[in-house]
């Protein structure tokens, strides 16, 4: 995989591939409302030409136009970044921990 990636040219491999979550979700909506435009628009072509294959080409084209504008991660889904925490440094313990042992009565059988 190493020799592969070697070959891809560095202005490919700059290209973002994140989207934020503000991102998915505009990217969803969107994806949703092309899909039911389409169909309808489909639907009502098709019932009106009387041919249910033009309801399927029309429902296609959709389909592609939403994965085109929804699938790869434009700039319009990058706007809100995610603002990570700095990561806290750990202690090193040099002792073992003990278990803390459950208080309560011992098991009693009854006689």
């Amino acid at each position: 995989m190493d020799i592969l990636m070697k070959l891809v040219p560095d202005r490919i491999k700059n290209l973002p591939t994140h989207m934020d979550f503000e991102g998915q979700k505009k990217a969803e909506r969107l994806f949703q409302f092309i899909i039911v435009l389409f169909a309808v628009v489909g639907l009502v072509w098709g019932y009106m030409c009387q041919q249910f294959s033009q309801t399927v080409y029309i429902l296609g084209a959709g389909f592609l136009l939403s994965c085109l504008l929804t699938l790869p991660p434009w700039p319009m889904y990058r706007v809100n970044p995610i603002q990570w925490q700095k990561p806290r440094e750990e202690k090193e313990e040099t002792e073992a921990t003990p278990i803390p042992e459950k208080s309560g009565q011992k098991n009693k059988k009854k006689k």
